[in-house]
């Protein structure tokens, strides 16, 4: 059964430490390597705001093998109902998966692996009413199919929605402010995909500020894009700016960094 809070209400996160390796990630332009140092210090910042905003940080090493392998959300799917290991489509990150299930399976009672196709977890926008899994380059529709069947098991409702061309993952462009808001760009809003919901669009230009990150009362969004923080903070939300300038150059953002959930 789906819990009744809020989706953004969390009191639990999984995190991982960057390996040094973390400077070859996988990226679609090359804006140069990021700063093992850099990123370091980004993902450090990152643990103490969320922390500072009521979650439980469970920190993980790094694995030198996988230099993508900080971002933990693409590996699986986390809820209060159980988890979901995933298949990520990208070949170098295949082996992450086995990494972090012993983890999953400590913390949570039912774990499901996805049984066939790709999925990442950068492609889901879990809703209040629905967990929407964008097509793109790394969740392909066998996976989509997949990971639907897979969350009717834990009593969660899938759906299947398209991400934009040359966009690597559907929460690159969009994230949920609350029950009935989200954050996205243009090029996305323009899709329907977001129909029954408010919509406030990210400014031009500021395109990878819609990857942001609510957490409990908080909204994180990456503090080189100061227009956007202005606009949330305009419509009533309480916006922490966090440095993504480094872990953008391997086309991250906010929510790649950490499994969330509450506990009950």
């Amino acid at each position: 059964m789906a819990s009744t809070y809020p989706v953004y209400r969390f009191d639990s996160f999984i995190v991982r430490t960057p390996s040094s390796s973390v400077v070859n990630g996988l990226r679609a332009d090359d804006r140069g390597n990021p700063t093992y140092a850099g990123v370091l210090a980004e993902h450090a910042a990152y643990i103490h705001a969320v922390s500072r905003a009521g979650v439980e940080v469970t920190v993980l090493p790094p694995l030198e093998a996988f230099p993508d392998s900080i971002f933990v959300e693409d590996p699986a799917l986390v809820f209060p109902e159980g988890a979901i290991l995933l298949r990520p489509g990208a070949p170098t990150r295949a082996g992450e998966t086995a990494e972090i299930a012993p983890v999953l399976k400590r913390l949570f009672s039912s774990v499901l692996d996805l049984p066939r196709g790709y999925a990442d977890g950068g492609d889901v926008l879990t809703t209040q009413n629905s967990v929407m899994i964008g097509l793109s380059a790394r969740t392909n529709r066998e996976g989509a199919e997949a990971l639907i069947e897979s969350l009717a098991r834990l009593g969660r409702k899938g759906e299947i929605v398209e991400t934009p061309k040359d966009v690597l993952h559907f929460k690159t462009d969009c994230s949920l402010l609350d029950e009935e808001t989200v954050l996205t760009t243009e090029r996305l809003e323009r899709s329907g995909v977001f129909k029954g919901f408010r919509t406030l669009l990210v400014p031009a230009g500021e395109e990878a500020a819609a990857n942001a990150l609510r957490v409990n009362d908080v909204v994180f969004v990456g503090s080189d894009y100061p227009r956007t923080a202005e606009l949330l903070a305009a419509k009533g939300y309480d916006v922490v700016p966090l440095r993504t300038t480094e872990i953008g150059k391997i086309d991250a953002g906010l929510s790649c960094m950490s499994l969330r959930w509450r506990r009950g």
